[in-house]
């Protein structure tokens, strides 16, 4: 018999074996599985009992025995090829009932690990240097997580998961080592890696801030910091632990010490090739990656492979010629956000000249940044003013306005400036992906975008300078107009801001206003009556207003009768006290008073209504009347000036009269009869938007739904045209009533809603809206125990988590859905959790769990015979046996989903099904056969007005094109993939631009 040669292996990353220097097939995954085990244990026996756990977990086949048996006959052969039968083999042996793995430490990387990692800690004749080079030769062993490759679902078991934990922990004692000894350079990429990978590690996170500033990277130390303390706050509601914190005084207090001069083995290594978070992939983007839907549909998501890596013939780099993210949308948007200028502006013309004067001559692009700062008590015509004004300078500013109403002085409260910059970035055209978590960090780009354009920012409403500060811009050129009912002494001081203080206006100007509104002829009539009527209302705007839309509404009252029934009039609350002893709210309970019952209860009913604005199906419900009678009252109160109908069909007002009708209401209206209105409202909400998501999304499973209270009339939405619509408008108006109903105990209500807008906030890229009122969901549905609810809440949360990029916070939220959903004994939510967990570790490029998990989700589905899960479940494995390379048998599975999507009539996984079996033929070269189904799945993505998808699609066929020589068509493709990313500001723009510039260059150029 020929001895056989020596043997490696590698567990630390892919699982690998070598005999005698050659690369072994080491057998299917679950073979693979078996020694993965075998060699995490390396040394000690290993129970059949235990094998089949890790293996299959609390519900093995009833022939796991035999398999694991087939598999060490297996690997036994494969280790020593010559080995006679039953004879006892070199490596590989019984023991203790099960099977045992002997190997030297220079034959498997787990114990070279060990072996190294031990020498590091007894030291090198006290030579702390030395035992940091020992400690890094250890780490830099590893290839990525602890055996990669196999089951994600055995992966994740406690005994690979202990490996990977060993490893942080030993990183964490080296840095700790390196610190001490000022030697901590090529530790920090690996800490970085392992950071990105572990966000929630505090003591990890703690060890790189101190390496960062110990190698003079005090800036990077402290944006560790903020990063954490924003992820903990947002996730958890908590912030950073003593250690951390104490980390971050230390490298506040002082100045950062001066980086070490490296000697050449401290030479710091590239950080993606290090480290158990991840193995290392090839230079290049991901292959296109599909965002399930809660339904399972897989539909194309924002992580795609960018054009410019096509295969076979790709010929452009990423990272050699895709421009900086944001950069193709966010540098040519022209935001235009003013409110319309009021037609019959009065007064204020020595203000206005002030302001005015602030800019300088000229269109100079050097001038600093304008702050004006207008100041005034509630009503006096702030925003007015400040409107007026910018209209009348937009031309200076030629690369656009924004617009915030910050609402200071809210009932609700005042509006997040993180929230605000948001909404600025997004308009400044930043991709919803690419808006960073943090205030800090989007002021930061905020000013970023800002700093070569002339752009006007006007903040309305500011509560204070703490709120309007992080929106200021820091761009010479720039004008920034601050409104507030506060002295907003902290710019003045701190930016340089201009400060106007508006007061009442003058007798001149009063007269003025009430000739505009009321008609010279009838003011010049009654010149004594005018007179009184604007001493009455105090010269406040808001109250003229108010008493002008009192005599407009009856023209045939005399000015003299209006001004008598001012008099009469008094108001209730005290902050309606203007100048000189003037009640102001006598001038609204005026108005009020001379409303028909009907239209009052309905003016206190709408100070409950959380949102922006409110629509009149929604003030219906706050009544408990159909749509059609409260019409009329909408239109009485606009009439009366007490609410303003700013767009066809959607009403609001000035707070001063919200605050009016909350105080009437208090005194006038029951504790039950307004918490009865607030149910209708929310009720209202809760069944139009359920209606709205089932014909949004018209194969999502449905959720258990009480009927509506009596008096509620949800909307009628006829098609998904219609229900995009709605939930488009009523886009920020649900987002605050899931708070409503969350803080008034309505919480089954509030996981409802937001379950039912989650595919809309989705698909649409709202991830942050997402996230936020799934956490409000989730509380509600802990406080009162529901664990579906728990479940649905965390489900969207990953979902949002993934979608912004964070990847390890989605497989917890998954994972804790999955727990929840199997205890309440859900098959079909299991399997819709097994299809967003594919998802996620396909964003992650790990393709064999993705499959494992789309596999599973195919039989929990079949099980439960849910056909459209089943067909979603079948494109999804066959998407990933593409992904692997596996494309024959990827067309197996995606005919057979597409066979069965016909029959569902579900248009949309047929064009997803169809884009699937385009990228597998196209990968066996059937150019044609691709072709011609990359242009059916195009069709129906058109059909749906599915813009995302129709461009995702478009960069393949151009790769299709291109594979086939017809190089102007791949052009065109891309030109009308470009066109639609571009229009959704999506961050896939950038690498197709530079495809198409590649494609575009001469072609001695390309070559």
């Amino acid at each position: 018999m020929t001895p056989t040669g020596p043997v490696r292996f590698a567990v630390l990353g892919p699982v690998l074996g070598w005999r005698d220097g050659a690369e072994l097939n080491l057998g299917p995954p679950r073979q693979r599985a078996v020694l993965a085990v075998l060699l995490a244990r390396v040394g000690r026996p290993t129970g059949l009992a235990e094998i089949v756990d890790v293996l299959w977990g609390q519900d093995p086949p009833e022939s796991a025995v035999n398999v694991v048996q087939r598999h060490i006959g297996a690997l036994r052969r494969l280790l020593e090829p010559d080995l006679p039968r039953r004879a006892v083999g070199r490596w590989l042996v019984r023991s203790g009932g099960g099977y045992r793995l002997d190997l030297d430490a220079g034959a498997l990387d787990l114990l070279r690990f060990r072996a190294l990692v031990d020498r590091a800690r007894r030291g090198t004749a006290g030579d702390a240097p030395a035992s940091v080079r020992l400690f890094v030769e250890a780490l830099e062993l590893w290839r990525g997580p602890a055996a990669d490759g196999i089951s994600e679902e055995i992966r994740a078991r406690p005994l690979f998961a202990a490996l990977d934990q060993e490893y942080l922990e030993v990183l964490k004692e080296a840095a700790d080592t390196a610190l001490r000894a000022r030697t901590v350079t090529r530790l920090v990429p690996l800490l970085q890696q392992a950071a990105g990978a572990n966000p929630f590690d505090e003591p990890l996170h703690t060890r790189l801030l101190l390496a960062l500033a110990a190698t003079g990277h005090r800036a990077g130390a402290l944006a560790v910091y903020r990063a954490m303390y924003s992820r903990l706050d947002e996730s958890l509601g908590i912030g950073p632990g003593p250690e951390m914190r104490a980390a971050h005084d230390q490298v506040l207090g002082e100045t950062a010490p001066e980086p070490p001069p490296p000697a050449p083995a401290e030479t710091a290594p590239p950080a993606e090739n290090t480290g158990p978070a991840g193995a290392p992939r090839p230079s290049g983007a991901a292959e296109p990656s599909r965002t399930p839907d809660p339904t399972g549909t897989a539909r194309p998501s924002g992580n795609v492979r960018p054009a410019g890596t096509a295969e076979p013939s790709g010929n452009v780099r990423p990272s050699e010629t895709a421009e900086p993210a944001g950069t193709a949308t966010a540098g040519r948007v022209r935001p235009a956000q003013l409110p319309a200028d009021l037609p019959a502006f009065a007064g204020r013309r020595e203000e206005l000249a002030q302001v005015l004067a602030l800019l300088p001559d000229g269109n100079d692009p050097a001038a600093a940044v304008v702050i004006s700062a207008i100041g005034g008590m509630a009503g006096v015509g702030k925003t007015t003013l400040a409107v007026h004004w910018a209209h009348q300078v937009a031309h200076r500013f030629p690369d656009g306005q924004l617009y915030v109403d910050l609402r200071g002085f809210d009932p609700a409260g005042p509006l997040d400036p993180a929230e605000a910059l948001r909404a600025f970035l997004s308009a400044l055209g930043v991709p919803t992906r690419e808006v960073p978590p943090g205030l800090d960090a989007r002021a930061a780009l905020y000013r970023s975008l800002l700093a070569d354009r002339r752009v006007l920012v006007l903040l309305d409403n500011a509560r204070d300078s703490g709120q309007a500060r992080p929106l200021l811009p820091a761009a010479p050129g720039c004008l920034a107009v601050v409104t507030s009912r506060n002295q907003l002494s902290g710019l003045v001081a701190g930016e340089g801001a201009r400060p106007l203080t508006l007061d009442l206006l003058s007798d001149a100007e009063a007269h003025e206003f009430l000739s505009l509104r009321l008609g010279a002829d009838r003011v010049r009539a009654e010149p004594a009556a005018v007179r009184e009527i604007a001493a009455l209302c105090a010269r406040l705007p808001i109250a003229l207003a108010v008493a002008s839309a009192r005599a407009l509404t009856n023209p045939g009252f005399s000015l003299a009768a209006i001004a008598a029934e001012l008099r009469a009039a008094h108001g209730s609350l005290d902050a309606f006290t203007g100048a000189d002893g003037a009640d102001v709210g006598a001038v609204f309970s005026c108005s009020y008073r001379a409303l028909t019952p009907p239209a009052a209860k309905l003016f206190r009913l709408l100070a409950l209504h959380p949102g922006p604005d409110v629509s009149a199906s929604a003030a219906a419900a706050l009544v408990g009347l159909p749509v059609r009678r409260t019409r009329p009252l909408l239109a009485e109160l606009t009439r009366a000036h007490l609410l303003t109908e700013h767009v066809p069909g959607r009403y609001g007002g000035h707070d001063l009269l919200r605050a009016y009708a909350a105080d009437r209401g208090q005194a006038e209206d029951s504790e039950s009869g307004r918490r009865a209105a607030v149910q209708r409202m929310v009720d209202h909400y809760l069944h139009s938007a359920y209606r709205a998501a089932r014909l949004f999304s018209s194969h999502r499973d449905a959720i258990p739904l009480p009927p509506p209270v009596p008096g509620v009339f949800p909307d009628d939405l006829a098609d998904p045209e219609q229900a995009s619509d709605w939930l488009t408008t009523e886009h920020a108006v649900l987002l605050a009533v899931i708070g409503s109903a969350a803080d008034t105990g309505l919480d089954a209500s509030a996981w409802r809603l937001a379950w039912a807008i989650a595919h809309f906030l989705g698909r649409r890229g709202h991830w942050h809206d997402l996230a936020a009122s799934h956490r409000v969901a989730l509380k509600a549905a802990q406080r009162i125990g529901d664990r579906t609810g728990m479940a649905h809440a965390h489900r969207g949360l990953a979902r949002a988590s993934a979608d912004l990029g964070r990847h390890d916070e989605a497989m917890l939220h998954l994972d804790r859905a999955l727990e929840l959903f199997a205890s309440a004994g859900d098959g079909v939510a299991q399997a819709h959790t097994h299809r967003n967990l594919s998802w996620v570790l396909e964003l992650r490029e790990r393709y064999e769990g993705a499959l494992v998990h789309a596999q599973q989700a195919y039989d929990l589905f079949q099980a439960a015979g849910h056909r459209p899960g089943q067909a979603a479940s079948l494109n999804a494995v066959g998407w990933y046996h593409a992904l692997l390379g596996r494309h024959e048998r990827a067309l197996a599975h995606c005919r057979r989903a597409l066979a069965l999507l016909e029959e569902l009539g579900d248009l949309y996984g047929q064009a997803d099904t169809l884009d699937s079996l385009g990228y597998a033929l196209h990968h066996l070269g059937r150019y044609e056969e691709a072709t011609a189904s990359y242009q059916s799945a195009l069709e129906l993505y058109r059909r749906l007005g599915v813009r995302y998808a129709e461009s995702d699609t478009l960069t393949r066929l151009s790769d299709t094109h291109l594979s086939a020589g017809r190089a102007e068509q791949a052009r065109d493709a891309l030109r009308e993939a470009l066109a639609g990313l571009d229009e959704l500001g999506h961050p896939g723009a950038a690498p197709v631009r530079a495809r198409l510039r590649a494609l575009e260059l001469p072609s001695t150029a390309r070559t």
